[in-house]
């Protein structure tokens, strides 16, 4: 099981994903630790099974076990931020946006993994679920660390095409 199972799995009719699949593997704009780590990630979030088990068999070699501990760790925490953040913002009262989170925050770098790397994959997650809160804190933080718009541009094609293989997918096996 790997990337190559996934991309045979693609059916005819999503030729354009199998396009983009193939282009967001092959862009320069990322290094491969940034790369892997938001396909990890985003692949943990679509929830899709086949994607993760195949995605998380192709990250073991070419990630080292502490950026795919890490990635996996940005999905699971983004998972309860997008939530909450999205929903505090889409309540329109601007007495929440006063009120502590009040939920803890760990990871933002270990060893061999830096901040950057962290919040790339951060803005790969909040680009799948659709928080427009943390996908601006995410991507404020990426800039501010130097990080140029077309690399950040890049993991959200990153999470764009991730997110597609795992709905055509999962569509697919739901029709069978």
């Amino acid at each position: 099981m790997s990337i190559e199972t996934l991309r045979a799995a693609i059916p005819p009719y999503a030729h354009d994903l199998r396009l983009n699949f193939d282009s967001i593997l092959a862009a320069d704009l990322l290094d491969e630790q940034q790369l892997w780590g938001a396909v990890l990630a985003g692949a943990m979030t679509t929830r899709s099974v086949p994607v993760i088990r195949n995605v998380a068999a192709e990250v073991a070699g070419r990630l080292k076990p502490d950026a795919i501990e890490a990635a996996k760790a940005v999905a699971s925490r983004m998972a309860i931020h997008n939530v909450y953040f999205r929903a505090k913002h889409l309540i329109g009262d601007e007495a929440y946006q006063s009120l502590p989170a009040r939920l803890r925050r760990q990871v933002s770098s270990t060893p061999g993994v830096g901040a950057a790397d962290v919040e790339a994959w951060s803005v790969a997650v909040s680009a799948i679920t659709g928080c427009g809160v943390c996908l601006e804190s995410h991507e404020r933080s990426l800039r501010g660390a130097g990080v140029s718009r077309e690399a950040v541009d890049e993991v959200l094609r990153v999470a764009a095409v991730v997110h597609a293989l795992a709905v055509t997918l999962d569509a697919e096996a739901a029709s069978d």
